[in-house]
């Protein structure tokens, strides 16, 4: 299909590969349209999502359809098909209050954010959780134990965890427990005649011997619309390989929302040469779409080496890249697809170049010398001179001269692969660079780094790739920091970190570690004193530094009365960790909606409140809040 060579394999083996695609195809079918899925919300009647399967999220791929609610909490959610509940869930974040049932031919479907669940669902969870006497529970009821069938009344949709606004989020799982695309059922309900929209594309290197109109750098070109098309006006000089990257998305009939859509592929000239669908996505690799996306924004329309994901044809690394030799001309057309078949198509041109060492113009770098540290490549832009041309690169006492990869009127740029050894230094003639790279730390294995300030434990699974670790400590507000690379290096599953800080005097109680974004918020990361060491956990690079919480939250309280309990509570720093009422000397449930800092009461059915009250509300410093009153 996509070669001529993979064209005859195929042909030759067609009598082995035959049987096999139709039972995928057969499976699949088995697991989606015919089992006659019913719609969740207003079965029958026209519904519209806020959100499709493929949606690009932060940090993970959306993994089913968000159903708007008209603008309300309370509509009736109905089982889309018989089964049994496997799991329940009451939370704040996340998805919030969520039923799983389980169905006989092994799929699953999720139903998440909800508000209420229905009978006899309510009672079970009720009696689990004043069993347990936690606010937020999850349960796992045996097989059979919470029968339901195809219509059945459920829950009620809600706005509970992380939602942004009152809907339901619907999945449907494979029996391995992988989400489809529950539009590939034919829902009836939704209406879609809306063609992908392309927003803009970059072009970007994807080896040492790449350039993009000459320059080692991704670059992001505007686009125009004639002809039925998304074009590039200009046609862009390529050098080696590179990767076509795009921000679109989609729309569905009279909807403002930007959805995803599953669908790109790429044709030189009419041969397909790349194609992605986003059909199935297995939770435990989410985080590859920090791959599968330059900075969770632009597809990437070409596979990296460490990206797990399966989904591509090829699927092999670097496949969907771009190359063309010395005066080559290439008209290369990237086809978007929805799950309606609606669909769009870019056109770019590309003409292949030997990579210049001379540009026709400013190298567009800022400052008289800068470096950066992409992946595995050390860049380095320094003032052209005339005290020689060739960077001495001097790696674990060994030397090597390299000329520079080009040279503008105003700077010179030098490439040099790291995974050939980290510098010790570099020689430019008219200075000297110290890299400021720590150590290479190999991807897929146990590793522990120890610098006598800092401690890192990496384990099989944390990096996507080598990391080249860059540690620089700093001091906010007298408090002791580290920047540990950049936001845009990412991890697939956390490290741990251990800060070595003999020096410190402050109350390490309500002192941990916090994640400094740019615009001065503070994310509460945590932290457990051992001496003068703090270890904590994090899943993110970045800007860390320590802060001390030393006030307790706040309660305001909203209603107190034989009806119920209602309360605002807040944080200022490290944010809630617990709440707990008591009437009467007896426990009471509390649901907390974290996005109007409102607890309130739920207690069994038929029980009146009276008595003393006592609330206690703990923040992540273990500060507590205390109120206190009588019904």
């Amino acid at each position: 299909m996509w070669s001529k060579k993979n064209y005859w394999k195929l042909k030759l083996n067609k009598s082995r590969t035959l049987p096999v695609l139709l039972l995928t195809a057969f499976a699949l079918l088995s697991q989606t349209a015919t089992n006659d899925y019913l719609f969740p919300i207003k079965p029958g009647q026209r519904n519209f999502l806020a959100g499709n399967m493929s949606e690009i999220r932060p940090n993970h791929f959306h993994t089913g359809l968000d159903i708007k609610t008209e603008g309300r909490q309370g509509l009736p959610v109905y089982a889309a098909a018989d089964g049994y509940v496997s799991r329940m869930k009451i939370s704040s974040f996340g998805y919030g209050n969520v039923v799983y049932l389980k169905h006989p031919n092994g799929t699953s479907t999720v139903y998440a954010h909800l508000r209420d669940l229905e009978e006899p669902l309510a009672s079970a969870m009720k009696a689990k959780i004043y069993e347990a006497q936690l606010n937020e529970w999850e349960y796992f009821p045996e097989p059979g134990e919470l029968s339901v069938r195809r219509g059945d009344v459920i829950a009620y949709s809600g706005n509970t965890g992380s939602s942004g606004g009152p809907h339901l989020h619907f999945e449907i799982r494979d029996s391995l427990d992988r989400a489809i695309d529950p539009l590939h059922v034919g829902f009836s309900e939704i209406k879609d005649s809306t063609s992908p929209i392309v927003r803009r594309v970059a072009i970007s290197p994807l080896d040492a011997d790449s350039r993009v109109n000459g320059l080692f750098e991704r670059q992001e070109f505007y686009l125009t619309y004639r002809n039925g098309a998304f074009r590039v006006a200009e046609t862009i000089r390529i050098s080696g390989k590179v990767g076509i990257e795009l921000w679109a998305y989609d729309q569905l009939d009279e909807m403002y929302n930007r959805n995803g859509f599953p669908i790109y592929e790429i044709l030189d000239g009419a041969q397909p040469i790349f194609r992605s669908e986003v059909n199935k996505v297995d939770f435990s690799l989410g985080r590859h779409i920090l791959l599968h996306t330059y900075r969770n924004r632009y597809t990437r329309l070409y596979k990296l080496p460490a990206n797990k994901f399966t989904f591509y044809e090829p699927d092999s690394a670097f496949s969907g890249a771009i190359s063309a030799l010395a005066g080559e001309a290439k008209s290369i057309t990237v086809r978007l697809e929805d799950a309606y078949r609606n669909e769009s198509r870019l056109e770019l041109n590309f003409l292949g170049e030997e990579a210049p060492t001379q540009l026709r113009r400013y190298n567009r770098t800022s400052g008289r010398q800068s470096v950066e540290y992409r992946e595995n490549k050390l860049i380095i832009h320094t003032p052209v001179h005339d005290q020689g041309s060739l960077a001495r690169f001097y790696v674990h006492g060994y030397s090597m001269e390299i000329p520079y990869a080009y040279e503008g009127s105003d700077k010179r740029t030098y490439l040099w692969d790291m995974r050939l050894g980290v510098p010790d230094s570099v020689d430019l003639c008219s200075e000297t660079l110290i890299p400021e790279v720590n150590a290479r730390i190999p991807a897929g294995k146990e590793i522990h780094f120890n610098d006598g300030q800092v401690s890192m434990q990496f384990g099989k699974e944390t990096l996507f790739d080598d990391l080249y670790l860059r540690l620089q400590p700093f001091q906010e507000d007298g408090f002791p920091g580290l920047v540990i690379n950049d936001p845009y290096t990412y991890l697939w599953n956390s490290m741990q970190v251990q800060l070595y800080l003999p020096e410190f005097r402050g109350k390490k109680a309500q002192t941990q570690v916090y994640l400094l974004h740019d615009n001065g918020y503070k994310s509460f990361q945590g932290g457990d004193w051992e001496g003068n060491q703090i270890r904590f956990s994090t899943r993110n690079f970045g800007t860390f530094v320590l802060a001390r919480d030393s006030l307790p939250p706040s309660i305001r309280a909203v209603r107190v009365n034989s009806r119920g309990l209602r309360f605002v509570i807040r944080d200022d720093l490290s944010g809630i960790a617990d709440f707990n009422a008591w009437v009467d000397g007896e426990w009471i449930q509390l649901r907390y909606e974290h996005k109007q800092s409102l607890i309130q009461s739920d207690p069994p059915a038929g029980k009146v409140l009276q008595g003393d009250v006592l609330l206690k509300v703990r923040d992540r410093a273990n500060n507590e809040a205390i109120y206190r009153g009588k019904i």
